[in-house]
C-alpha cells in the first residue's frame, strides 16, 4: 500500500498480516478521497476500526491537523505506530489499542471533538446504530462520518443521520452521513 495524495505522496506504507483486517485498498482510497478533498483540509479525524490507517494517514498527508487511530488488534496497532513513525506523523497521530467503545468513552470524557470519522467495521457488523449514536457528542456541528461498508448490504444506522453521498467500487462501498440536528 501507498500514501496517494499530499505531503507524504507515494511512500509505503505496511498493512498487518492475517485475516483481522482488511485494507482498504488503493483505488478505493482514492475515490473516497476525491469526494471528501474539501472536507480534509486542518480537520480532526477519528478513525475507529482503524487497521493500518491508512485513511488517517492519506488524509494528514493531505492536510489533516491531527489524527485519533483506534483497533482493539495489538498487531494492527503496532503497524499504526510503524506507519505513522515512517511518515513522520507521530506529532499529529494518537493510537489507541481498545474497544471502540472505550476509545469514545475517554474521548468524550476529554472533551475532544471531531470534524471526520472513518468508521471501516468488519463487514458482518451492519447495525451500527449504537456505534453512530455514540458518536454524537464527539462530533462538531457540521461533521461527517464516512462509512466504508459491503456493497449491496443494508447497514442499520440512527434516522437522524441523513446520507450526503454514497458510492460504491465492486464489494466495496463508502456512504458519508451527517447529524441531522433537531429533525
Amino acid at each position: 500500500m501507498r500514501i496517494i495524495a499530499g505531503e507524504a505522496r507515494g511512500r509505503r506504507i505496511e498493512a498487518p498480516a492475517g485475516r483481522n483486517t482488511r485494507p482498504t485498498l488503493d483505488r478505493i482510497r482514492e475515490n473516497m478521497f476525491n469526494i471528501l478533498q474539501a472536507d480534509i483540509p486542518e480537520s480532526r479525524i477519528l478513525d475507529l476500526f482503524a487497521g493500518s490507517g491508512a485513511l488517517s494517514l492519506e488524509a494528514i498527508s493531505r492536510g489533516a491537523a491531527s489524527a485519533v487511530l483506534v483497533d482493539t488488534d495489538r498487531k494492527a496497532n503496532l503497524i499504526q505506530k510503524q506507519n505513522a513513525e515512517s511518515l513522520r506523523f507521530e506529532d499529529r497521530t494518537r493510537l489507541y489499542c481498545c474497544d471502540w467503545t472505550r476509545a469514545v468513552r475517554t474521548l468524550q470524557e476529554e472533551g475532544q471533538k471531531f470534524d471526520i470519522v472513518f468508521l471501516d467495521p468488519p463487514y458482518a457488523m451492519t447495525d451500527l446504530s449504537t456505534v453512530f449514536t455514540s458518536l454524537i457528542p464527539l462530533m462538531e456541528k457540521e461533521a461527517i462520518i464516512v462509512l466504508e461498508h459491503e456493497a449491496g448490504k443494508t447497514v442499520t444506522v440512527p434516522p437522524e443521520f441523513e446520507i450526503i453521498k454514497d458510492r460504491s467500487w465492486g464489494f466495496c462501498a463508502v456512504t458519508v452521513y451527517r447529524h441531522a440536528e433537531g429533525e
